[in-house]
């Protein structure tokens, strides 16, 4: 990945991809782990178990897949009606609506000309919080991450962030993230990407790789606010 590429034309197909190396990963690790790990708690989702994330994000995906996309349909009602509504379903079906929803959203998504790109960067992003609490390798990083660091790029440029110059432990080109004509000059950042992600995502970074940043407060990059 190069500067260029984060600023070059938006990629149709980058959000598919994500969600579709995100599931080959994720679905046979969530297959393999035993029904009380479901009920673990997540850090990143205060009052969300593990299998509460998933039904968040098999249920948002479907929403994507099927059309269903009133108003307010990621509100944190919609959110917990969603979840609510599957409440008896099993562990296994409710991953399976997941890997049906990382499978056929990724062409609905390109289709949609940018207005659902961030689901599938909170998806990813999700996918690490459940990583995190099953200590599983790869949480915010993985084999999606240079696919998630394209995507975060965009989508910042897209919103009118603020810009940042990245320069990343694991990237060989520096990255630029937020509005590219902002009047302030860029902020800085050194480190790695998946802590770069966490801090776009608002996820905690406490016992993450060690960072540096400068020209910005932590709280100013969250996306998802």
């Amino acid at each position: 990945m190069t500067s260029a590429d984060a600023y070059g034309v938006r990629d149709f197909e980058l959000p598919g991809r994500l969600l579709a190396v995100e599931r080959d990963a994720l679905v046979p690790l969530l297959r393999a782990r035993p029904d009380d790990d479901f009920a673990l708690p997540t850090v990143a989702c205060p009052g969300w178990s593990v299998r509460d994330v998933l039904a968040h994000c098999s249920a948002a995906l479907m929403r994507v897949v099927e059309n269903r996309l009133e108003d307010g349909v990621f509100s944190a009602e919609s959110n917990d009606r969603d979840i609510a509504e599957r409440a008896d379903w099993t562990h296994a079906r409710v991953v399976d609506e997941l890997e049906r929803g990382m499978t056929e959203a990724g062409p609905v998504i390109a289709e949609a000309g940018g207005a659902l790109d961030g689901v599938a960067l909170g998806e990813w992003v999700h996918a690490g919080d459940v990583r995190e609490v099953l200590g599983a390798p790869g949480a915010y990083a993985g084999a999606g991450l240079p696919d998630a660091l394209r995507l975060l790029a965009w989508l910042t440029r897209d919103r009118r962030h603020v810009p940042l110059h990245a320069d990343l432990d694991d990237v060989d080109e520096p990255l630029r993230l937020g509005e590219a004509t902002a009047p302030r000059p860029p902020a800085r950042y050194i480190g790695d990407g998946a802590t770069l992600v966490r801090l776009y995502a608002g996820r905690p970074v406490a016992g993450a790789a060690a960072y540096e940043l400068v020209g910005v407060e932590a709280g100013e990059l969250n996306i998802f606010g």
